[in-house]
């Protein structure tokens, strides 16, 4: 593992952690978005959630190093929308209630999305900790070269 590594590995941290936040506030932004129950033309907004899987580079096997893999970061492999049912509510003076009176609106939890905004801004903060130690070791290495 080269020192510029690191710096990518952190990088790709930070750009999935921001993604999983814009999804996590996308989610609360769109809790109360109403649609009709089975409606497929006007369909309630469905949950977004990220699947994140690891970015791994196959090593040589040099010296005391046996071959294998190493990390290489983390990648977005794509988003998924929540198959969960809608939440019903009964509303029948909603312009968007059907014939039964009821309200179609995404089945979002706002706890579940709270704390998947802590998390992500935990662990986006821990990657730019991360690529600062990594920052501050190269300078040094650069340091000492100098001397």
């Amino acid at each position: 593992m080269g020192v510029f590594d690191s710096f990518a590995i952190s990088a790709s941290g930070m750009t999935a952690e921001r993604l999983r936040l814009d999804l996590a506030s996308n989610n609360i932004a769109n809790m109360n978005s109403a649609g009709r129950p089975n409606d497929p033309s006007n369909p309630p907004y469905r949950r977004k959630i990220p699947i994140f899987v690891q970015m791994l580079e196959q090593t040589g096997g040099q010296g005391l190093q046996r071959p294998g893999f190493s990390g290489a970061g983390v990648r977005v492999a794509r988003v998924l929308e929540d198959n969960n049912p809608p939440r019903l509510v009964h509303d029948p003076s909603h312009p968007l209630a059907d014939d039964r009176g009821y309200v179609a609106y995404p089945n979002i939890n706002i706890v579940n999305e709270m704390v998947n905004v802590i998390t992500a801004t935990r662990a986006y903060e821990a990657n730019v900790t991360a690529l600062n130690a990594a920052k501050d070791i190269a300078l040094k290495a650069l340091e000492i070269g100098r001397g």
